[in-house]
């Protein structure tokens, strides 16, 4: 029995009784709300190890829940789950802060997979932080300091918040440094689960990389494309 703290936030209540008991049999503990605002603010207020976040709330739609949690400092995984089928919508989850989605309806299978899969990674972050040869367990480029052990990022001096996977994603980077990694690999070694057909995802994230640590996004110095290829760190 895990014992990983889940906060599901779904106003559906058979879908929320289904959902929590299934969580609730394979030994995580579970913790509900109903409407953006609540799980918003349980989010804020108590510990825990994953969020499952329902796109269509009342109150507050998840979309809004998520940007604001992680522009507050919520690093937790966030699943999203969301009806809605159209790419634009799973692409502004992820680049809100979603560590991945699912799509209604799903198989509850599926869904503990990928809670099964986020919750690796987190473990892996906390337990195996990157070690820098420059400087312990820390890592630095440009105006940018990692703190592997404590899973902080600060640009500049003021703090950056990174969701658990795009950490995940900014290390296994950084630990091949020069090297080309196809989107399939990375996909494969950061994910966790075989999700070959959503290579939109890795380029959503990295995207956010850019975002929040280059100086000029549109221009990256660090997070490279290699045409056709993948991506590479170069520091």
């Amino acid at each position: 029995m895990s014992g990983e703290r889940i906060l599901l936030v779904e106003d559906e209540p058979s879908l929320q009784l289904t959902l929590g008991d299934r969580l609730r049999s394979e030994g995580y503990r579970v913790e509900s709300a109903t409407t953006g605002p609540d799980g918003e603010a349980r989010a804020l207020a108590e510990p825990f190890d994953l969020i499952v976040l329902d796109v269509m709330l009342p109150g507050k739609n998840g979309f809004d829940v998520c940007r604001d949690l992680r522009q507050q400092g919520v690093g937790v995984p966030i699943l999203m789950l969301t009806a809605r089928t159209q790419v634009v919508d799973r692409v502004v989850g992820l680049k809100l802060g979603a560590d991945d989605y699912l799509s209604k309806p799903f198989e509850a299978i599926e869904l503990l997979a990928r809670i099964e899969a986020l919750l690796r990674r987190v473990g892996a972050s906390r337990g195996n932080p990157t070690r820098s040869s420059r400087d312990g367990e820390t890592f630095r480029f440009g105006d940018v300091e990692i703190d592997w052990k404590r899973a902080e990022v600060r640009r500049a001096g003021a703090p950056v918040a990174l969701s658990a996977l795009e950490l995940k994603l900014l290390r296994y980077l950084i630990e091949r440094h020069g090297e080309v990694i196809g989107r399939d690999e990375l996909l494969d070694r950061v994910w966790g689960y075989d999700a070959t057909a959503q290579t939109r995802t890795v380029d959503v994230h990295i995207a956010s990389l850019r975002q929040k640590l280059e100086e000029i996004p549109a221009h990256p110095r660090y997070f490279a494309t290699v045409h056709r290829l993948g991506y590479k760190f170069v520091a």
